[in-house]
C-alpha cells in the first residue's frame, strides 16, 4: 500500500500580515487569498516491522533514517517539518512503533512566499490522515498544522497559509484571538476567474528571502505599539474587505488599483519587504502597463504578482524578463481544491 497526498501553494491577493500575532489577537486580521495548480506532495510507503523510519525531501536531495525504536525524532535544523508532523502524530495519535518511508516535494522553492513550508506540513497530514483514518476535519487539520509550526517548531508566522492549502479555492479569511479562524469560500463566478487569471501575472524573482526574521520585525513593532506599522496593517485589513467585494461583483478594473494600494501600506509594516530590486521590478510593471501588484507572502523576495490588464500581460511580460532582473514569468490557474489525499494497492 502507498498513501499519497497533495496541497496547493497560494497566492496573497490581499490583508497579508494581518494574520499574525499580536496583531490578530488585538485587532483582528482578514485576508484574501487563492490557491493555485502548483502543490506540495507527501508520500507514505508503510514497511515491514523493524525497517525504521526513512525521511526524503526529494527536491532538496536530503535523507535521513531512524530505527524503529526513535519515539521523537530530532529538531535540529535538517528535515525539521516533517520531523515535526511525525512527532506530532505519534504523540497525539499512534504511540505504536512505526516503519515507513515518506517522500516529499514542493513545485516552488523555499522563500517564495507562496506558503510553501505550511503547504508542506499540511500535505504530510494529510497523508497520515489518510493512513490512519483519522477523523479530523478541514480546520482541525489546518489549526494542528499550525501549532505544528508555530508551537512545537517555534517558526514564526501567520495562520493563512495552513488554512488556504487544506480548504483551496478563493478564500476571505477572518483572524480573531485565542487562534480563531474563519474561512469563508467565495462563490465567484467564472468569467471573472478567467479574466483574473488572465490579468494576473505570477513573476519569480530568482530570489529568496527568510521570512520569519520580516514577521520577527513585524510582530515586534506590533508589540512595541508603534503606530505607523499598525495604521499600515489597519489599511491591509480594509484591502482584504476591498478586494473581496471588488472580485465577487466583477469590479475586475479595480483589482490593480487594490492591490498597488495595499503594497504602499505594506512597505511599512517593516523593514526588508521591498528592497532596490523589487522596487525597479514593480515600477518597470507599471511603465509597461500593469496597475498596480506585491510580492507575495511576507516580503523581500520570492514571487510577484502584477495585475495587467487591457492586453498588457504579453508588455508586461516582457519588461520584467529581461535584463537585468533575470527572474521569470510562471505559468498557473487557479484551483477550487484544498487537500487532497488517496491511497493505491
Amino acid at each position: 500500500m502507498i498513501i499519497r497526498s497533495k496541497a496547493p501553494l497560494r497566492l496573497g491577493l490581499a490583508g497579508g500580515g494581518t494574520d499574525v500575532s499580536p496583531y490578530s489577537d488585538e485587532f483582528g486580521g482578514a485576508i484574501l487569498n487563492v490557491t493555485i495548480n502548483m502543490y506540495a506532495y507527501a508520500t507514505i510507503e508503510p514497511l515491514p516491522t523493524g525497517s525504521g523510519i526513512t525521511l526524503h525531501a526529494v527536491d532538496r536531495g536530503e535523507e535521513l533514517h531512524f530505527a524503529t525504536t526513535t519515539r521523537r525524532l530530532p529538531i535540529d535544523g535538517q528535515l525539521d517539518l516533517l520531523k515535526g508532523v511525525y512527532n506530532r502524530i505519534v504523540q497525539d495519535y499512534h504511540p505504536q512503533p512505526l516503519d515507513f518511508k515518506l517522500s516529499t516535494y514542493v513545485d516552488a522553492p523555499p522563500g517564495s512566499g507562496l506558503g510553501t513550508s505550511s503547504t508542506l506540513v499540511v500535505a504530510i497530514l494529510g497523508a497520515f490522515v489518510e493512513w490512519f483514518n483519522l477523523p479530523l476535519g478541514e480546520y482541525d487539520i489546518a489549526h494542528l498544522a499550525y501549532e505544528i509550526e508555530r508551537v512545537d517548531l517555534a517558526m514564526a508566522g501567520g495562520k493563512q497559509d495552513q488554512y488556504a492549502a487544506t480548504f483551496g479555492g478563493f478564500n476571505f479569511m477572518e483572524f480573531y484571538k485565542d487562534d480563531k479562524v474563519i474561512v469563508n469560500p467565495l462563490r465567484v463566478r467564472e468569467k471573472y476567474i478567467n479574466e483574473l487569471a488572465f490579468n494576473l501575472v505570477l513573476y519569480h524573482t530568482k530570489t529568496s528571502r527568510l521570512s520569519s526574521r520580516i514577521i520577527e520585525a513585524q510582530a515586534k513593532n506590533v508589540k512595541e505599539k508603534k503606530e505607523k506599522p499598525i495604521e499600515a496593517m489597519h489599511k491591509l485589513k480594509e484591502q482584504a474587505i476591498m478586494m473581496k467585494e471588488a472580485i465577487l461583483q466583477g469590479k475586475l478594473d479595480r483589482i490593480g488599483e487594490i492591490l498597488d494600494f495595499g503594497w504602499q501600506f505594506k512597505k511599512q509594516m517593516a523593514a526588508g519587504i521591498s528592497n532596490e530590486q523589487i522596487d525597479a521590478l514593480y515600477r518597470a510593471g507599471l511603465e509597461n502597463g500593469a496597475t498596480g501588484g506585491k510580492i507575495s507572502g511576507a516580503g523581500g523576495g520570492g514571487f510577484m504578482i502584477l495585475y495587467c490588464p487591457k492586453n498588457n500581460r504579453y508588455k508586461v511580460a516582457d519588461a520584467i524578463q529581461a535584463a537585468p532582473f533575470k527572474g521569470q514569468v510562471k505559468r498557473y490557474a487557479f484551483t477550487s481544491e484544498g487537500l487532497t489525499s488517496w491511497k493505491i494497492s
